[in-house]
């Protein structure tokens, strides 16, 4: 069953602090952010703020399994997902994983911690850059369902059809050319995503990507 999105609602800001106050969590279709076909153009333009530069702390205390967040960082949709074992198993999969571009993320895309068939840190958590990399819309999260091209989940972008995996990974015969790519963050506590910061004695240079 759909839920409706929730909003978490936001604690009073005060100057300077750099937690995240702004979230969606949704068990099913995302509305809002995660399903605007708007490109983010004007997001790659360099920011005058310096505050837009610092890391970004997101609450994930309250993300279940099987559902997904949007937070923002320098003013980018970044996909947050906290994948189920059922959802894990299928990244291995190797009748689906034939099906990608790049099932095993050769292309610059995503930091060295995260080169591996989940994308990411830690398997459980799933961290993207919410653009698809041919134009620049962003992609709607679409929850396994059913049997089919559903069955495993993913993301799909409502301008040109490009189809992405729950690890972020471009499928076969999409305009899109890379994967998603995955921004530098760190776990500082089990229920905290750290965006904009790499894990102690990582480096990461999210300017280096191949493309966004």
């Amino acid at each position: 069953m759909t839920r409706e999105t929730e909003t978490t609602p936001a604690p009073e800001q005060a100057p300077g602090r750099r937690d995240f106050l702004g979230m969606v969590t949704t068990a099913g279709t995302v509305t809002g952010i995660a399903a605007c076909a708007i490109p983010f153009v004007e997001s790659l333009q360099p920011q005058d703020s310096a505050a837009a530069h610092l890391p970004v702390d997101v609450d994930i205390s309250h993300l279940a399994p099987g559902q997904q967040m949007v937070a923002v960082w320098q003013g980018k949709p970044v996909f947050i997902i906290r994948r189920t074992p059922e959802e894990l198993a299928s990244l291995q999969n190797a009748s689906l994983s034939a099906q990608l571009k790049d099932a095993n993320s050769t292309a610059h895309q995503q930091p060295d911690y995260a080169r591996n068939w989940h994308r990411s840190a830690t398997p459980e958590y799933g961290v993207y850059v919410g653009i698809c990399t041919h134009l620049g819309c962003v992609p709607s999260y679409n929850p396994p369902q059913g049997s089919g091209p559903e069955a495993s989940g993913g993301y799909g972008c409502p301008c040109h059809g490009s189809r992405f995996d729950l690890a972020g990974r471009v499928q076969k015969g999409a305009p899109a050319p890379y994967n998603l790519p995955v921004p530098p963050y760190a776990m500082p506590s089990a229920t905290v995503i750290r965006l904009g910061e790499n894990p102690k004695g990582e480096t990461f240079d999210f300017s280096t990507i191949e493309q966004i």
